[in-house]
């Protein structure tokens, strides 16, 4: 039984295939995977929402925000803060955390629009 979603034929266009390849050795890839594989952590995607909400978060606020204990938070924004998804300042004790940039929150709210337009028309 064949797969209605594959080619039944094997080609390509070479020309096409060779311009994306030499592209594609152009950019970082392997930098956008890790990023991403950071995000896909579900206690890390809420912890990077909660970022997008508001300027900056101590740990404290964001372990209450997602439900998790200091210590897993703390661990969640170490690898967060490893994959250059936030940044961090410390003020006497306490440890103010971030995203890195605006382009985090950009990804981070495409990322959300298919599923809010999908509520929205229920």
């Amino acid at each position: 039984m064949k797969n209605k979603d594959t080619c039944e034929i094997y080609c390509y266009d070479e020309e096409k295939v060779n311009r994306i390849q030499r592209d594609l050795q152009t950019v970082d890839i392997s930098s956008v995977a890790q990023m991403l594989k950071a995000m896909a952590d579900e206690n890390r995607a809420k912890i990077t929402y909660a970022l997008c909400q508001d300027v900056e978060l101590c740990v404290c606020d964001i372990a209450n925000i997602v439900g998790i204990t200091v210590a897993n938070t703390s661990h969640h924004l170490r690898t967060l803060h490893k994959q250059g998804v936030v940044k961090f300042r410390k003020e006497g004790k306490l440890a103010f955390y971030s995203l890195n940039d605006e382009h985090i929150k950009q990804i981070m709210m495409v990322a959300l629009a298919p599923k809010k337009e999908a509520n929205a028309n229920v």
